[in-house]
């Protein structure tokens, strides 16, 4: 005899179809389509979000060499001298100071000047 599912095979194809949702063509219809796909996206998901922070941090750096470089000061330069001047300060706060707060970034590249 022959195993038939009823409503718990409906009730998994549905959910799977509604996390399916906005996938493309077929791969939202289709059962077997939106399982593989579905289970890609998880897949690519979960790398996402470590690719994110490299992402970010790659960010920040461009951000910070540009102010540098506009102040005459090359990225390694800036950041070897604000570790001799002991400030400890994270990239992603250097890049907020380069963007919003000029005059705190020409304090903090004159100081790193001065550790040089």
């Amino acid at each position: 005899m022959r195993t038939k599912r009823g409503f718990v095979r409906k009730r998994r194809v549905k959910r799977l179809l509604k996390e399916a949702k906005g996938y493309h063509g077929s791969r939202s219809k289709l059962y077997r389509s939106a399982k593989e796909t579905h289970r890609r996206a998880l897949w690519y998901s979960r790398s996402g979000r470590r690719l994110k922070k490299r992402d970010f941090r790659r960010l920040w750096i461009t951000r910070i060499r540009a102010a540098s470089n506009m102040r005459d000061m090359s990225y390694s330069k800036f950041i070897g001298g604000l570790k001799k001047a002991g400030v400890l300060m994270n990239r992603k706060i250097l890049a907020n100071l380069a963007l919003t707060d000029q005059e705190a970034f020409d304090q903090l590249v004159v100081m790193a000047r001065q550790a040089l």
